[in-house]
């Protein structure tokens, strides 16, 4: 067995296991969510959906099922998704997200340090951890977080940079760019807003959509974590960004003129998420330079192809939640 990923239900999760599945990969998932409705699942009609096996573990409550399942099937390269998400949110009980995306994080390194058989550890982590800057991101770049969501994402990747000092643990750091494309959670920015303006709701902007983000298309997110599997470097991190950078009140309008929407009748202004970083802007140079990764979607043809899937799939996710359920 070569791969074992972790938070196999996530978007970006659930997108490279298809990825991988694609590719003629053996693939075990893990996660502590059931896997959602069949539109929600990118590899639901993957022919080669037989070579992948999901177990429901909560890495809070099941570390050993978890352990053991690694234990027995020895895979060669571990990616992790998983942990507790939301900005936002964090704030309502940081102790949570310090729980889930640091403690049980750390305990399953401890186990991890030992096993032989393991290659390379990816981690999924996010630009979060820079907290807000005026100039483009750098994989060097100091940490300053300003949400319990981010603290947490950047305590564990600066524990997994101590276990690759003291024990040569096989990590490799990457962060990525807003994620979207088809079948993304319906409570995220473009899926949400391509939803509302088909079933004629209002879309609150969070504090008017000031705030500037670069996005990456789900594919595109996949190839760069082959890459990193096949070229990446034990003890690097890798940036992967598309341009533009834009404000999220330029994206609504975008996907506004994709679906003949119009902007001002459309959108209401409410009051900003806590904590919010004003800027995240990537330079994804390194990824390009050293492991031969670019992106194959720009913004417009991935937004095409969500605003197509959404569309295509519109009755049936009108009777899913639209919103966050925070699961504890």
């Amino acid at each position: 067995m070569s791969y074992f990923i972790l938070g196999s239900t996530s978007f970006a999760g659930s997108s490279f296991v298809d990825y991988l599945l694609t590719q003629g990969e053996h693939v075990i998932g893990v996660s502590r969510s059931t896997e959602p409705h069949s539109v929600m699942q990118p590899y639901f009609d993957n022919p080669n959906k037989a070579a992948f096996q999901f177990f429901q573990c909560d890495l809070n409550h099941d570390i050993d099922a978890i352990t053991q399942l690694i234990a027995k099937h020895k895979p060669r390269y571990i990616v992790d998704f998983a942990g507790q998400g939301m900005v936002a949110e964090s704030w309502s009980d940081p102790a949570q997200w310090y729980m889930t995306n640091i403690i049980s994080k750390v305990k399953l390194h401890q186990f991890l340090k030992d096993c032989d058989f393991l290659e390379r550890y990816i981690r999924v982590s996010t630009p979060e951890v820079y907290g807000n800057r005026e100039d483009k991101m750098l994989e060097n770049h100091s940490p300053n977080p300003s949400t319990p969501y981010a603290v947490s994402h950047t305590a564990i990747d600066m524990s997994l940079m101590a276990f690759f000092k003291q024990y040569q643990f096989p990590v490799i750091l990457t962060r990525f760019a807003n994620f979207y494309g088809p079948h993304q959670q319906l409570y995220r920015i473009i899926p949400r807003t391509m939803i509302y303006a088909l079933t004629d709701k209002k879309l609150p902007l969070h504090g008017g959509g000031a705030s500037e983000r670069m996005f990456i298309y789900a594919d595109d997110i996949s190839s760069g974590l082959y890459k990193t599997i096949q070229r990446g470097k034990l003890g690097e991190t890798y940036h992967f960004a598309n341009g533009p950078c834009l404000s999220i009140r330029n994206m609504v309008e975008k996907i506004c003129g994709l679906v003949d929407v119009q902007f001002d009748s459309f959108v209401e202004i409410a009051a900003e998420r806590a904590g919010k970083d004003y800027k995240y802007e990537m330079d994804a140079a390194k990824a390009k330079n050293e492991l031969g990764w670019s992106p194959a979607y720009s913004l417009e043809q991935g937004l095409e192809k969500t605003a197509r899937w959404v569309k295509d799939h519109l009755d049936i996710i009108k009777t899913l939640p639209l919103s966050y359920i925070h699961k504890p």
